[in-house]
C-alpha cells in the first residue's frame, strides 16, 4: 500500500463523496475511484458501500481508516523529526493526556522550549489512560501525562508534584451535598456515572472495601464533561477527581471528596529505549528542569 493511496482513502472516508474528496486532493475523479478499486483489489476486500449521494465505510474499510490514520500520523510525525539542520531544533512534539490542571507543568515547559527554540511546534491528544497508553506504545505520542493508578513498568517516567482528589460530582440540591464529604457508605442503593478508567483499573474498590460490582454503576466515561452534563440532568452520581471542571457559584453542581481520602497522582511517561526526535529530547531536558 502507498502513503499516497491511503490519503486518498483517508479523503473519501471523510468526505463520503468521491466528487468532494476528489476536489480536496486535486485528483480527477476517475482517478481516485480507480486508486480505490485498485485498493480493495491489492486488500481482497470491500471497503466501502456506494450510494447513490453518499459512500459510507464496511467493518473492513473502518477497521482500515483506523490502522491508515495511525500510519499517516505516525509517517508524519518522522518526517517532522528530520526537519531542519543537525543544529536546528525544530519540528513536532507530540503529548497526550487526561484533563488536568497539572498540564500547566507541561505548558510551563512548552513556553520555555518555544522561546528558545520558536521553530517547535506542539500537537495534544487528550483522552483517557488507556488512550494515551495506546497511542504512546504505538510511537504516535513522545509524551503521555497519566493520571492515577497506570502500569508504569514499560515506561521511564517523571512524577509531578501534584495530585487530584477522588469524589463524587453531584447536583447541589441533592440531599448529599449537605454532607462535608462521601463515604463508602453514602454510595450504597444510587445510580453511579463512573470513570471507565477507575473501573478497569480497579481503583477505587480498596477504598469502598467490596467489590466495585456491589455499587449500582448505570454507566461510565472516559473524560468528566459528558458526565457532567448527565450528571445535572439527574441521571446519577459522577465518580471522579476534583479540579477539572469549573464549579461557580451559580453552577448547579458540586463536588464532594471522599473520606478517607483519595489521591490521585501524575506522572509524565514516555517508552523506555526511546530515541527522541531532537525536539523531543530538549523538552525532556527542559522538564526535568522544571521539575528538579
Amino acid at each position: 500500500m502507498e502513503l499516497r493511496v491511503l490519503r486518498y482513502f483517508l479523503a473519501v472516508a471523510r468526505e463520503q463523496n468521491i466528487t468532494a474528496a476528489a476536489e480536496t486532493l486535486h485528483v480527477t475523479q476517475p482517478t481516485l475511484s480507480k486508486q480505490l478499486m485498485e485498493l480493495e483489489n491489492e486488500l481482497g476486500k470491500k471497503l466501502f458501500i456506494r450510494g447513490n449521494r453518499k459512500i459510507t465505510l464496511t467493518e473492513d474499510g473502518m477497521f482500515l481508516r483506523k490502522r491508515a490514520q495511525e500510519i499517516i500520523e505516525l509517517t508524519d510525525k518522522t518526517e517532522a523529526a528530520f526537519n531542519g539542520g543537525p543544529e536546528t531544533i525544530s519540528g513536532e512534539i507530540f503529548i497526550g493526556g487526561g484533563e488536568t490542571e497539572a498540564i500547566r507543568y507541561i505548558g510551563r515547559a512548552l513556553h520555555r522550549m518555544r522561546s528558545l527554540y520558536p521553530d517547535v511546534r506542539f500537537s495534544l491528544f487528550s483522552g483517557n489512560g488507556e488512550d494515551v497508553s495506546e497511542r504512546l506504545d504505538k510511537g504516535l505520542l513522545d509524551f503521555g501525562l497519566f493520571v492515577g493508578m497506570t502500569n508504569l513498568k514499560k515506561y521511564d517516567y517523571l512524577q509531578l508534584p501534584y495530585y487530584h482528589k477522588w469524589g463524587v460530582l453531584m447536583r447541589k440540591d441533592d440531599p448529599l451535598a449537605q454532607l462535608e464529604a462521601i463515604s463508602p457508605e453514602n454510595l450504597q442503593k444510587i445510580p453511579i456515572i463512573c470513570s471507565r478508567q477507575a473501573l478497569i483499573q480497579n481503583e477505587l474498590s480498596g477504598w469502598l472495601g467490596k467489590p466495585f460490582e456491589s455499587l449500582d454503576i448505570i454507566g461510565t466515561y472516559n473524560l468528566i464533561y459528558n458526565a457532567s452534563i448527565m450528571t445535572e440532568e439527574g441521571l446519577g452520581y459522577a465518580l471522579c477527581i476534583d479540579k477539572l471542571l469549573e464549579l461557580f457559584e451559580n453552577s448547579s453542581l458540586c463536588f464532594r471528596p471522599f473520606e478517607p481520602a483519595i489521591k490521585a497522582e501524575l506522572f509524565i511517561a514516555w517508552k523506555k529505549y526511546q530515541i527522541f526526535s531532537s525536539a523531543a529530547k530538549k523538552m525532556l531536558e527542559i522538564l526535568q528542569q522544571e521539575l528538579d
